[in-house]
């Protein structure tokens, strides 16, 4: 006898048997007829609703303006600078870059459309918790990303390399640093020019923003946890600087914020570039 799911002698059933083998059945034929589970999708990478990118003119001038809920604009802007913006490195953690990318520049404006994409804010940016500004700032980097890839069709990988590096510590004395109090300024100003001042910054804060300016590693160990105010002034130590008798970075930093600056060796992530390509003008 021929069956379309299984076969069982008529004389070999016992006792309610027959109650099982039903139950059997039904539950493997529900099986075969259900239908199939939805596939599970990956949620869609964040870009830009629409993109303009030209080459700039190298004697204008310079400027990027970021809104992490209208878009980017960039004016003359190199193309290295762009890419260690989208993923939030600094220069030294950029590697085999092509001699292009360092020397073009490009004008760039990138809007974002306002659909369920966007994350709001608080007007008062003090308001914003760490968790919500980093979310913030990694989806917005996460459309630069993605305009990068689809118009530079730029890919990277990233690498552990070890490099001479920085270490933020605490002076003898202990820091000098304010406590923040409350208020509407939040971030970093200035910089370059002997100047910088800090608004409500975390000490991983101030290590990023102190590998800016030096231009290698900083690594917070100073083990601070608050938020501060601080003014830091030196004279910068540049060819074009004819003044030099203010106190160093490293000296002012341990003069006015109670902080010292090691070198010591650490491994440190690095983007390394495996392709990109000049984008079509639009």
């Amino acid at each position: 006898m021929a069956c379309a799911l299984f076969c069982v002698r008529k004389d070999s059933v016992l006792p309610n048997a027959h109650i099982r083998l039903h139950f059997l059945a039904a539950l493997i034929l529900a099986t075969i007829l259900a239908p199939p589970s939805p596939a599970q999708t990956t949620p869609k990478q964040l870009d830009f609703e629409v993109a303009s990118i030209k080459p700039a003119n190298p004697d204008g001038p310079e400027s990027l303006s970021t809104d992490r809920a209208a878009g980017l604009h960039a004016t003359n802007f190199p193309l290295r600078a762009i890419i260690t913006f989208a993923w939030n490195i600094r220069d030294f953690q950029l590697a085999a870059v092509p001699g292009w990318v360092d020397a073009e520049r490009y004008d760039i404006i990138a809007k974002i459309e306002r659909d369920g994409t966007l994350v709001p804010s608080p007007d008062n940016p003090r308001a914003m918790t760490d968790d919500l500004r980093t979310t913030l700032d990694d989806r917005f980097r996460e459309r630069i990303r993605s305009l990068l890839a689809s118009r530079f069709n730029l890919t990277a990988h990233h690498e552990t390399r070890d490099q001479q590096v920085y270490a933020l510590v605490l002076s003898k004395n202990g820091p000098k640093l304010k406590v923040a109090v409350q208020g509407d300024q939040f971030g970093f100003r200035g910089g370059r020019g002997g100047r910088n001042q800090g608004f409500a910054v975390t000490t991983d804060m101030l290590a990023n923003e102190l590998a800016r300016i030096i231009g290698r590693p900083v690594l917070n160990r100073t083990g601070l946890t608050e938020k501060y105010d601080y003014v830091l002034e030196w004279t910068p130590d540049t060819p074009q600087s004819s003044d030099r008798s203010g106190p160093t970075i490293f000296a002012a930093l341990h003069e006015q914020l109670g902080l010292q600056l090691e070198s010591v060796r650490a491994a440190v992530d690095t983007l390394v570039i495996d392709h990109v390509e000049r984008p079509f003008p639009n």
